[in-house]
């Protein structure tokens, strides 16, 4: 008999948690008026010049 995959089983867990909650924010967001948020929670990134690599 084939043992059981446990690191399988914990990733689709994992991945279901991630895919609820983010039905749950966007559920929210809609509730809220639309307001736009960034989808992984973090500050959104400001524009400013990046040094080229090496320079």
């Amino acid at each position: 008999m084939a043992t059981p995959n446990y690191s399988y089983e914990k990733r689709q867990r994992e991945l279901a948690k991630k895919r609820k909650q983010e039905e749950k924010r966007q559920k929210k967001q809609q509730q809220r008026g639309d307001e736009p948020a960034p989808a992984d929670g973090a500050a959104p990134a400001v524009d400013s010049p990046t040094p080229p690599p090496g320079g």
